[in-house]
């Protein structure tokens, strides 16, 4: 099938092959060629598209660096030399334009001596029940800070007359629950929570790639998911609210879930504001 640009972008942008069969035997190994076939792509039409994620990335970190208030805070982050950050999450996260892809950049800049490391362990479309399956990844590389950024996807509804959620939002609040324990006894993990942000609804039911597989959201669903993680009372970046009950549509690409480049540069800037604070 011939995609259009548009729809190799997101392709590129939400599926992430590479991070899907991540936890199979040899799934390290998989080839950009194998990525790209997945994807009904040429490999230089892929390595260009996440070329191009890449260098979105690191500009918007550049960009960040060169506001004096952020620097000062990326400064304060409570973080020791050789420190290790896990981020765990969904497609939020594994977008090769993330926020989490944007931290890195900025501590490989801002502090490229103390070796702090920032791992990314997400794949797109898992709800928080998948988390519980894929934690154990996270505990053990035995990290100082575990980032967690799951559970739009518990939100989600799928098909043509789907009357719930996928995960049910008390099933939800007890597998965040379950999260934090784990990550509390398999670590000495400092724990950063942050809400999925609002979604543009009628973006999704009518995006050409959500709307084939039947995918709904209710932001009034995605705020119970909100509430179930402050409900945990530890240190949250509370980003259903900082995005606003009516957010820009430019936060938004164009299937009103995922993020532009712009949302994911907010999502960093949301996240140094909470976490320099936390003691």
């Amino acid at each position: 099938m011939e995609w259009s640009t548009e729809q190799r972008r997101w392709l590129v942008k939400v599926l992430q092959p590479e991070r899907t069969v991540s936890s199979l035997p040899g799934g390290g190994k998989v080839s950009v060629e194998t990525c790209a076939a997945l994807l009904g792509l040429e490999p230089e039409t892929y390595r260009a598209e996440l070329a191009q994620s890449q260098k979105g990335a690191r500009e918007a970190a550049q960009g960040l660096l060169a506001e004096p208030e952020f620097s000062r805070m990326l400064e304060k982050l409570p973080l020791r030399k050789s420190a290790r950050i896990v981020t765990f999450g969904d497609s939020h996260t594994a977008d090769p334009q993330s926020w989490a892809v944007i931290l890195q950049e900025l501590v490989a800049a801002q502090r490229p001596h103390d070796e702090v490391s920032v791992a990314i362990n997400a794949v797109g479309g898992e709800t928080t029940t998948h988390g519980l399956v894929r934690m154990g990844n996270a505990l053990i590389q035995q990290p100082d800070w575990i980032i967690f950024f799951i559970g739009v996807n518990d939100a989600r509804t799928q098909g043509p007359n789907a009357g719930k959620t996928l995960v049910d939002a008390r099933e939800t609040a007890r597998n965040l629950e379950e999260l934090r324990s784990r990550a509390a006894q398999g670590t000495q993990a400092r724990r950063l929570w942050m809400t999925p942000p609002p979604v543009l609804e009628e973006r999704v039911s009518k995006h050409w790639g959500l709307s084939r597989f039947g995918v709904h959201f209710r932001n009034e669903d995605v705020r119970r998911v909100a509430e179930a993680i402050r409900a945990l009372e530890e240190p949250t970046v509370d980003l259903f609210a900082a995005f606003g009950a009516s957010p820009p549509p430019e936060l938004f690409t164009e299937d009103g879930l995922h993020l532009s480049l712009a949302g994911q540069r907010k999502v960093v800037l949301e996240l140094m504001r909470t976490w320099s604070r936390v003691q």
